[in-house]
């Protein structure tokens, strides 16, 4: 089989550079080249194809009808190019990104990542905290920790641990709170966001039919900072509020716990080898989560 191309490669990206950026010097510029070297790859290229790629304007070089037909699967070559190139980049590096949720980065993995950098003090862990989910097929991230069932689409997800759930508040709170009928007379934080289901923990506490009031928030680490600040009594994770509980931030007022239909995620690409600095990642996790969740 001959893997020859009829027209180079470097000829071919002279040719998408020239027909993006309007002109020889700029594609030179781009490329690293002369603009002469550029020219003479144009002229061999129309020498080859026995057509004439570019039309000689007022206002630069203008892709021709024969070229401006090819150039969106041109650019979606290079664009693939320059992704795997990335990933190769980056399948070298020490740099781990890690996009995960805002309580999830702050509450609970800040903690720890001086403990797996001990372990593996070669790998520098870059965390990226945001409540939306992010596209895993960015050549700029490695892994993400999700919350949710595991059943994202194009995504390959390993559960680090299910949610146990209960309800935590401040402690000054706690003392009005003997039963779980009590929630009717405080305030409950209510967050839009949550997957965490209230009624839930409520028909497994026998009180099923209490109506709950509290103030609103449309973030979970508002929320979460709304519950250390006394302002009401929030629904949530063990393993998320393990450390606040630790040093007294929050309390527990009931012992009653449900375990969640959902849980938190290893998330990748699906079908994307992982290198070792993302499986070495992943391996810590999964120790670190199963003893917080024996705590």
């Amino acid at each position: 089989m001959n893997d020859n191309l009829p027209i180079p490669l470097n000829a071919l990206r002279a040719i998408e550079a020239v027909a993006r950026l309007g002109g020889l010097g700029p594609a030179a510029e781009a490329l690293g080249v002369t603009p002469g070297a550029v020219s003479q790859h144009i002229r061999r290229a129309e020498e080859r194809a026995g057509v004439v790629l570019f039309e000689r304007t007022a206002h630069g070089l203008v892709p021709g009808a024969a070229l401006a037909a090819i150039l969106p699967e041109l650019k979606s070559g290079f664009d693939a190019l320059k992704s795997a190139s990335a990933r190769l980049v980056a399948d070298e590096g020490h740099v781990l990104n890690v996009t995960l949720g805002n309580v999830s980065a702050s509450r609970w993995l800040v903690w720890r990542l001086s403990e797996f950098h001990a372990v593996h003090p070669d790998i520098e862990v870059r965390l990226y905290p945001t409540e939306a989910l992010v596209d895993l097929s960015r050549p700029d991230v490695d892994c993400g920790i999700r919350f949710g069932k595991g059943t994202w689409p194009d995504v390959d997800a390993t559960l680090l641990a299910r949610a146990r759930v209960f309800p935590v508040c401040a402690p000054a709170l706690a003392e009005k709170l003997k039963t779980p009928a009590d929630l009717a007379r405080v305030p409950v934080i209510r967050d839009r966001m949550t997957m965490l289901s209230w009624d839930e923990w409520l028909a497994a506490a026998g009180v099923p039919e209490i109506a709950l009031e509290g103030p609103v928030y449309l973030d979970p680490a508002l929320s979460f900072y709304a519950a250390t600040a006394g302002q009401g009594v929030l629904l949530a994770v063990d393993i998320m509020v393990d450390y606040a509980l630790a040093h007294s931030e929050l309390v527990r007022p009931f012992a009653q716990s449900v375990v969640s239909e959902h849980g938190y995620w290893f998330a990748t690409e699906k079908g994307k080898p992982l290198p070792s600095r993302t499986r070495k990642f992943r391996a810590w996790l999964l120790d670190e989560m199963s003893r917080a969740s024996l705590e």
